[in-house]
C-alpha cells in the first residue's frame, strides 16, 4: 500500500510534470501510436511495388501508392498488380495508405477526357486495396485558381463520379491550392460526403492561405488526409511552425484520426533514410 506521503509526493510530481507538457498534448496524449506514411514519389518509388519495403526500411507505417503513370496506363487498374501490392503489403506489414493521381497535374482532370476513367476506375482499385482516401492533385496543368471553367467542369464530373465512390465507401480528396472556402465552395456544388479535402500545409502557406483559419473554416469533417512537407528542408527546420499547427489539428478535433503522408521533406545533402529518422521523430515528438 502507498503511504499518504508517497501519495502527495506523487500526485505533486505528476502535477508538475503537466505543467511542462507541450500545449497540444492533451489532444494527442491518448494516441498510442499515429499513422503516418509517406508518398511512394517522395522516396523514388512513383507505381514501384517496392516502395512498400523501403516504406519498412525507414521505419514507416504505410505508403500512399500511385495508381500510376501516363506511360504504364495507370497500371494499379490491372488486377495482378493490385495482387503484387497486396502480397508485398503483407510480406513487409507495411499498410496501402492511399491511393494518389498525381499524373493529373499534366494530364489534367479539368479539361481531359482521360482522366474520367482513371478517376473512375481508382474507386475500384482502392475499395480492392482496402483503403478509403484517393488523392487527386490540381496543380501545374490542373491548377484551378482563377478558373472558373475549370472549376465548373471539375465541379460536373465528381457529381457523376461521387455516387460511386460513396456506394463503395470511398473519399476523392482534392488537394489544389485553392482557400479552403473555395474548397467548401466546390464540395456543396458536387453535393457528396465523398468528396473532401486533401489538406497539405506547405502548399496552403506558399499560395499564401491562413493556415489556422483554414483548419477552423475546413474542420475535422471536411479533411480526409495530411500531407507533412517542407520542400527542401527536414520538418522543423523550415518556415512552418509544427508545434503550432499540432495545437490547430487538435482544437478541431482531428487527433491522429486519419492518415500523415512526409512528403519531400528531405534536404539534398541527407539520404532518404537520415531524413526519414529525423521527420518521423520530430512528428511522433509533437503529435504523440
Amino acid at each position: 500500500m502507498i503511504s499518504r506521503r508517497d501519495l502527495i509526493r506523487n500526485s505533486a510530481l505528476l502535477l508538475g510534470g503537466q505543467a511542462i507538457l507541450p500545449a497540444n498534448w492533451a489532444g494527442y496524449s491518448r494516441n498510442k501510436h499515429l499513422k503516418i506514411g509517406t508518398c511512394d514519389w517522395s522516396i523514388g518509388k512513383t507505381a514501384d511495388v517496392t516502395g512498400l519495403q523501403l516504406a519498412k526500411d525507414i521505419g514507416l507505417d504505410g505508403l500512399q501508392v500511385s495508381l500510376g503513370t501516363l506511360e504504364n496506363n495507370m497500371h494499379l487498374r490491372k488486377k495482378e498488380i493490385q495482387q503484387a501490392y497486396l502480397d508485398q503489403s503483407r510480406t513487409t506489414g507495411i499498410k496501402i495508405s492511399s491511393l494518389a493521381i498525381g499524373e493529373l497535374n499534366e494530364v489534367p482532370y479539368k479539361s481531359d477526357p482521360r482522366t474520367d476513367e482513371w478517376v473512375w476506375d481508382s474507386i475500384e482499385v482502392a475499395k480492392n486495396l482496402g483503403v478509403t482516401a484517393i488523392l487527386l492533385a490540381f496543380f501545374s496543368n490542373n491548377d484551378l485558381r482563377n478558373d472558373n471553367k475549370g472549376k465548373e467542369a471539375v465541379v460536373k464530373k465528381l457529381r457523376s463520379v461521387a455516387p460511386r465512390a460513396e456506394k463503395m465507401g470511398i473519399t476523392l480528396g482534392i488537394e489544389s491550392y485553392l482557400t479552403a472556402e473555395e474548397h467548401l465552395e466546390i464540395m456543396q456544388q458536387v453535393g457528396s460526403p465523398a468528396i473532401k479535402v486533401y489538406y497539405d500545409f506547405r502548399n496552403a502557406a506558399d499560395a499564401g492561405n491562413d493556415i489556422y483559419h483554414e483548419l477552423s473554416v475546413l474542420g475535422k469533417n471536411n479533411i480526409c488526409e495530411l500531407h507533412i512537407k517542407e520542400n527542401g528542408f527536414l520538418l522543423g527546420k523550415g518556415t512552418l511552425d509544427w508545434p503550432r499547427i499540432a495545437k490547430a489539428l487538435s482544437d478541431i478535433g482531428y487527433r491522429g484520426d486519419g492518415w500523415m503522408q512526409i512528403e519531400w521533406a528531405r534536404p539534398e545533402d541527407l539520404s532518404i533514410e537520415q531524413s526519414y529518422e529525423h521527420n518521423l521523430n520530430y512528428l511522433r515528438n509533437i503529435f504523440n
